[in-house]
């Protein structure tokens, strides 16, 4: 049993109102939200602190929660709507980014699943394997290293793991991080009380505030392709375009 949020913010630097930008004729945070019911979350709410994007969500009967403005990051935000709901210690709940209109379902499933399986873990997320130098080295593509175990060691924009002799890397021997991630309620609320650790403030990366508080992520391979997230407006024709391409879910 596991639960999901959608953090909604309508500023944006690169795309303002990108929660509320039509995709096929649908509010972009609306196909993320069926999305979500259709993993099979007991409870799927979308976590905002804009009134524009509450009315739309209320308007097709989502399950929505107004939260702090002030809020840094989606972390937080969820750590609020968890914390108003009452929701357990040990429950799970997943992080879905209000951008991933092509985000499949069994994503959803497979990140609470495993940290359901992982006892020792407080949080799990995903990953798939780099293609190409040209993503490998792009600081834009986040990339994870793990131990035998499963559990993350690192993430960083930088190419890891870099091979010291300079031999391009062969496709699939590193990973691409998903931003994707399955919390226990009780490590959420550690991670949105905790400050910004220095790892984190240095690569932009929130997860590593996590690690450096000592929590265990777990990571496992992606069991499906994920469609492009929508960072920018040309994104969301791209994503337009796939949509009309592929069958329906």
């Amino acid at each position: 049993m596991f639960r999901v949020v959608i953090p909604a913010r309508f500023a944006s630097t690169r795309f303002p109102g990108k929660p509320l930008a039509l995709l096929a004729g649908t509010p972009l945070v609306l196909h993320v939200h069926r999305l979500a019911l259709l993993s099979g979350a007991q409870e799927v709410v979308v976590a905002t602190d804009d009134a524009r994007i509450r009315d739309a969500c209320a308007r097709a009967g989502a399950d929505v929660e107004m939260t702090d403005a002030s809020h840094p990051s989606g972390t937080d935000r969820i750590a609020e709507v968890a914390a108003r709901r009452g929701w357990a210690p040990d429950s799970i709940v997943v992080n879905v980014q209000g951008d991933e209109p092509l985000l499949p379902p069994a994503l959803i499933a497979q990140a609470a699943g495993l940290l359901e399986s992982d006892r020792g873990a407080a949080i799990a997320t995903l990953a798939t394997p780099i293609a190409t130098v040209e993503e490998f080295r792009d600081p834009n593509v986040v990339k994870v290293v793990a131990g035998r175990d499963g559990r993350a060691l690192y993430f960083s924009r930088a190419p890891i793991p870099w091979d010291r002799d300079g031999v391009a890397p062969r496709p699939g021997r590193a990973r691409r991080h998903l931003g994707i991630y399955a919390y226990r309620v009780e490590a959420l609320r550690e991670l949105a009380q905790a400050p910004p650790s220095p790892l984190e403030q240095v690569e932009r990366l929130e997860q590593l505030r996590a690690l450096q508080m000592g929590l265990v992520i777990a990571v496992a391979d992606a069991c499906e392709a994920p469609g492009p997230g929508i960072d920018t407006p040309e994104d969301l024709a791209r994503a337009e375009r796939l949509m009309q391409a592929a069958p329906r879910r």
